[in-house]
């Protein structure tokens, strides 16, 4: 498996995870894909402008741990006004995200 290989598999599983149309998969950009040891590679994806990311293991024979990270230096409740300009699904996830799975309505 290759890292390009290893980021298609991670894109696909964060966003059937969060059930994000195909339509605003575009907004998603893999930032990172290396190899990690002998058994999996740490895939990085975020969204361009944000600092905001989700870190995923994929295994070499293809499978993506379902417990990946988010990180980001945003604090819970937040304001997220700059999330107005993304596509409702995009916004939604990562409101959640943000606040440790839970949607905030503010």
């Amino acid at each position: 498996m290759t890292g390009e290989e290893a980021a298609e598999i991670a894109l696909e599983f964060l966003m059937t995870d969060w059930a994000i149309p195909s339509e605003d998969w575009e907004w998603f950009t893999v930032l990172n894909s290396r190899y990690v040891k002998n058994s999996w590679f740490v895939v990085e994806i975020g969204i361009e402008g944000l600092p905001d990311k989700w870190v995923l293991q994929v295994y070499e024979h293809g499978e993506c741990d379902p417990n990946y990270t988010f990180n980001s230096p945003m604090k819970p409740g937040s304001e997220t006004t700059e999330l107005d300009e993304f596509p409702e699904s995009v916004a939604e996830m990562i409101a959640k995200e943000r606040n440790g799975g839970i949607l905030s309505v503010n």
